[in-house]
């Protein structure tokens, strides 16, 4: 045992893993390990090694210990009060260094363990909680400090007494400031605002309402992630931000268990510690770009997150404990549903933001976008002024998108342009941007009108397309070609789109005979179909009908009207089914001065959120079938083969006519 007492006052050796190196060794193996392991001069170490006889050589060790111990206590006994109330192995002689076994007592870390203690008393936790962390800290009490595993425990703790268990933000309950807050941060979006005010609402009644999952659906720069920045501004909430983009670990949502080297607890536990209160507003950026792998199914795991039935006894899988998250309210962000699995979007109340007309995106830059763009430049009003015209123009000519963020991107490259000159000019210098100098501030116009003002075209129609950055207006054009009938297909269209047109086509040869249109398509012509911009990938069911027009607008040579956008699914018979993204479409549509706009019948309640400008602005037409689609789209009507004439029976066969006498009309075959 002096070895050990040597071991523990000079504090300068690792004794946990030395101790068990004495087990089942030799005494020459023993005396050899306590040598290497004692701060001896050479000479000393050398006549050791020369001690041949083991009983002799361990008589000189001890003696060699009880110097070094000897040595300890005189240089501790100098040092004074630092060391003096210091308890010592050797105060009683009855004491034993290590009591149970290697650990240390619980008499020498007292300091930290009651303050830990403490810690856990006042951090209000949940029964079981609390029970847990007694638990740990018993654990913790018989283990050595400077132990690996105390390390664990001690991380552990400061998780348990560092989560907000009680703590909530005190909320706003004025719905007029609320809605003043909605107001002063976004334009429009009227729906959102009033779901908002909706649950302010509800709080004035119920004490403890369930939190609220809102879904917000829409393309990029429509202000999605900064709508929940201001939504928990205008409740008076703390505001927390996860992005999940890339995410394919469950352990980022779940947390990893202990039992690993590093463990964490998930993200959502970290960021409930950083907002410090249990109900904030928790955003979840970008929840379409999650994805999976070997490592678990991140959106599986958030189901239990955003399910208000279940998300009051959450669990992670290093708090190994549940948690409350009825309380926060979360808001889901994504550019499109289908990459999100369906049980997640039944656990939301799903709200499209789908994108701003062009005069909204006027408004958004004069009021909001213009005015930031100014202070974070360091400019003063009178410094620059952006006419009407000239954001209208950059608007239509310098960005293509639903939302404004490239809106933002050039005023701010006009900003700096406009800087650059103050400095040189002087800070009185005045600027104005019109729309005939804009180019000499964003250079030439990067991107030009859908070709919509030519004359009408012979197989050549616009569809109206709907992708995660919004509504898009797409030419389709058709030609024959000398062939076999065959159908060919380019311009990076998808596999949905592919069969949408070949269902078309197989309508379209239905149909020949009936309107006495290229009999001999079949025998003689092939069929080729173009999206231009084809870098760009296309999908979907909507082009059925664009398609089928601007076949039989080639075959019977019949123009279709340039001021008409068309979308909607075909069948085989010619009935016209729903879409979706019809509301994206037509702002689309709208935004390149299209006139009219055929769509199904079936989509005539989406509608209802259209903004009122685009109503006037756009002439729309429900149709059910095919024919009423071709009715409108074509410059005239399609020619119509006469109905045959019945064949009397042979009793009425008039005199001088014999049976099966006379011109006959051949018959058709399908």
């Amino acid at each position: 045992t002096l070895f050990e007492d040597y071991l523990k006052l000079s504090q300068n050796a690792n004794f946990e893993s030395i101790i068990p190196a004495f087990r089942d060794n030799s005494p020459d193996r023993i005396a050899d390990i306590i040598s290497s392991h004692l701060y001896l001069h050479l000479e000393e170490k050398q006549n050791l090694l020369e001690t041949i006889n083991s009983l002799e050589r361990i008589r000189r060790l001890n003696f060699i210990l009880e110097n070094e111990i000897l040595k300890i206590h005189s240089r501790l006994k100098k040092d004074g009060k630092k060391y003096s109330r210091r308890k010592t192995p050797f105060s009683d002689p009855n004491q034993k260094i290590f009591p149970t076994g290697l650990g240390y007592k619980k008499e020498e870390q007292p300091n930290e363990i009651e303050e830990l203690r403490q810690k856990i008393a006042k951090a209000n936790m949940p029964k079981d909680a609390e029970e847990k962390a007694s638990k740990e800290l018993e654990r913790l009490e018989a283990m050595p400090p400077m132990s690996a595993e105390a390390t664990v425990c001690r991380n552990y703790l400061d998780w348990l007494i560092s989560l907000p268990w009680t703590k909530k933000s005190r909320e706003k309950r004025n719905l007029k400031e609320a809605e003043k807050i909605l107001h002063e941060d976004h334009f429009g979006l009227d729906k959102v605002k009033e779901r908002i005010l909706e649950y302010l609402s509800i709080r004035q009644l119920v004490k403890n309402p369930k939190g609220i999952i809102l879904g917000f659906i829409g393309p990029p720069g429509v202000g999605k992630s900064s709508l929940g920045r201001s939504i928990a501004r205008s409740t008076g909430r703390k505001f927390v931000r996860l992005s999940l983009g890339g995410v394919r670990d469950e352990a980022e949502i779940r947390g990893h268990r202990r039992t690993y080297i590093g463990a964490y607890p998930g993200r959502i536990i970290q960021m409930l510690k950083r907002a410090k209160t249990k109900n904030p507003v928790f955003l979840l950026d970008e929840v379409d770009k999650m994805s999976m792998d070997f490592r678990g199914d991140p959106a599986s795991a958030l189901m239990e997150v955003l399910d208000p039935e279940q998300n009051d006894t959450f669990l992670d899988h290093y708090i190994d404990t549940d948690f409350d998250l009825s309380q926060v309210m979360f808001i889901v962000t994504a550019n499109m549903l289908e990459p999100i699995p369906r049980p997640l979007l039944d656990r939301m109340e799903i709200i499209r933001l789908p994108g701003y007309t062009e005069d909204e995106k006027l408004q958004i830059a004069k009021r909001f976008l213009l005015p930031r763009q100014i202070k974070i430049h360091g400019l003063k009003k009178q410094n620059i002024k952006i006419t009407d015209k000239a954001i209208v123009n950059l608007i239509r000519n310098y960005t293509r998108e639903a939302g404004v963020r490239n809106i933002e991107r050039e005023i701010t490259s006009i900003c700096r342009k406009v800087v650059k000159k103050v400095v040189s000019k002087g800070r009185t210098h005045e600027e104005k941007v019109t729309s005939k100098n804009l180019e000499t501030y964003l250079g030439i116009p990067r991107f030009r009108r859908a070709e919509i003002d030519k004359k009408d075209e012979i197989g050549v129609a616009i569809g109206m397309a709907w992708t995660e950055f919004g509504g898009e207006l797409l030419t389709f054009e058709v030609t024959k070609v000398y062939g076999k009938g065959n159908f060919t297909l380019t311009g990076h269209l998808g596999e949905i789109m592919q069969e949408s047109a070949q269902a078309a086509f197989s309508y379209v040869r239905g149909k020949m005979f009936e309107h006495n249109i290229a009999k001999d398509l079949h025998k003689n012509y092939d069929i080729h179909i173009h999206v231009p911009e084809v870098a760009t990938p296309k999908e979907g069911p909507s082009a059925g009908i664009t398609v089928a027009t601007s076949i039989i607008s080639l075959l019977t040579e019949i123009p279709v009207r340039k001021k008409v956008a068309m979308s909607g699914e075909i069948t085989l018979r010619g009935r016209v089914l729903p879409v979706g993204g019809i509301k994206e479409k037509l702002l689309a549509a709208h935004r390149e001065r299209i006139k009219e706009a055929i769509i199904p019948l079936d989509n005539k309640p989406d509608l209802k959120d259209l903004p009122k400008n685009v109503k006037d602005d756009i002439k729309i037409h429900f149709v059910e079938n095919m024919d009423e689609v071709l009715e409108i789209a074509l410059t005239r009507e399609l020619p119509i083969i006469p109905k045959k004439r019945k064949i009397a029976a042979s009793s009425e066969i008039p005199e001088g006519e014999e049976e099966g006498g006379g011109s006959q009309e051949p018959s058709i075959a399908h």
